[in-house]
């Protein structure tokens, strides 16, 4: 039996069965060339000794690496619930994927250049923060899809949930509860941020509520939610819609603090269905993107890229759906 501390490799096998390396490498390739006794005793010795092909040293050398990389961030808890869905879609599809992340010290730019250095068939960012120019020098390079986001670049695939849907899905439940004061904690710059603003404004407008718009500077983290509410005290809305989940948290915290009831005097509905979003004492309702099929196109568009399938649409949009939870109610009686 080989020692825990190496892994065991062909000659090993080799040695064992009393055959040659090439012999066994056609046995475990399945390849013709081997008598049926041989077959057997090389195999039954593969199990014993635990033996696992290296898939990919067998695919780097006939110079393919079916590695797709994904390029996210830790500081966003929804890129950790798209990556469980990436790695479902990249499994069904026989490819693997490689991360690189994004941190506070860690820019995109040393993230996408690592999974260069890994020899990647195509790469997928989450929310890629680069230039279009940058974005599509990157694509001539090896096919990108970027995720939610919006690029009008040829070479660049994109998958995005329709955002704009997603906020006027919001505001219309909302309105449909009685609220008429209903403010927006917006995303600032990010990617985004502009669709679903734009989504929120419009429906307020279309329901006759222009005169009640009011847009509060935001930004994708809790301590942005959290100084939003802080701008919202003096003057409370009954109900506010928040760029994403994060700030919706922060939000809820700053309120709740300060003594606001929600969903009693406050209603509260925040956006991605991130994980953390269901539990008990945070119950957010909030707009879902559709983490599976959003994984699923990216990796399908990443491979058809690859493998040079035809593409007939160079962007994706996802439809979001409304997931009602305990933060969001009536409308409070005057």
């Amino acid at each position: 039996m080989q020692s825990a501390e190496r892994r065991t490799t062909l000659a090993d096998v080799a040695a064992e069965a009393g055959v040659s390396v090439a012999l066994v490498s056609i046995v475990m390739r399945g390849a013709p060339g081997a008598g049926a006794a041989t077959r057997e005793r090389v195999l039954e010795v593969a199990r014993r000794l635990d033996y696992r092909p290296d898939s990919r040293a067998r695919l780097l050398r006939s110079g393919r690496s079916q590695l797709l990389g994904v390029v996210f961030d830790v500081r966003h808890p929804f890129h950790s619930d798209l990556l469980t869905g990436l790695y479902a879609a990249a499994d069904a599809a026989a490819y693997q994927l490689t991360l690189s992340a994004v941190t506070p010290r860690r820019d995109e730019h040393a993230a996408v250049a690592d999974l260069l250095q890994d020899r990647c068939e195509a790469l997928v960012l989450f929310s890629p923060k680069m230039r279009p120019a940058e974005l599509a020098g990157l694509a001539a390079r090896l096919p990108v899809v970027a995720m939610m986001r919006s690029v009008r670049k040829r070479d660049v695939d994109v998958v995005h949930t329709d955002d704009l849907d997603g906020a006027r899905q919001a505001v219309e439940y909302l309105i449909g509860l009685g609220h008429r004061r209903i403010a927006h904690v917006d995303g600032g710059t990010l990617h985004g941020s502009a669709e679903r603003r734009q989504g929120y404004e419009d429906t307020m407008r279309r329901h006759g509520l222009g005169e009640h718009i009011r847009v509060i500077s935001g930004g994708s983290g809790e301590e942005d939610g959290a100084r939003a509410a802080g701008a919202l005290l003096d003057d409370p809305p009954s109900a506010v819609f928040a760029f994403n989940d994060l700030s919706a948290t922060g939000l809820l915290d700053v309120l709740r603090r300060h003594g606001l009831d929600v969903p009693g005097a406050i209603s509260v509905v925040g956006f991605d269905d991130s994980s953390f979003s269901r539990l008990a004492h945070i119950d957010l309702t909030t707009i879902a993107q559709d983490v599976d099929t959003m994984a699923a196109r990216a990796v399908a568009r990443a491979v058809e890229r690859v493998e040079g399938a035809p593409v007939p649409h160079r962007e994706v949009v996802v439809p979001p759906r409304l997931v009602v939870r305990g933060t969001a109610g009536p409308a409070p009686t005057a």
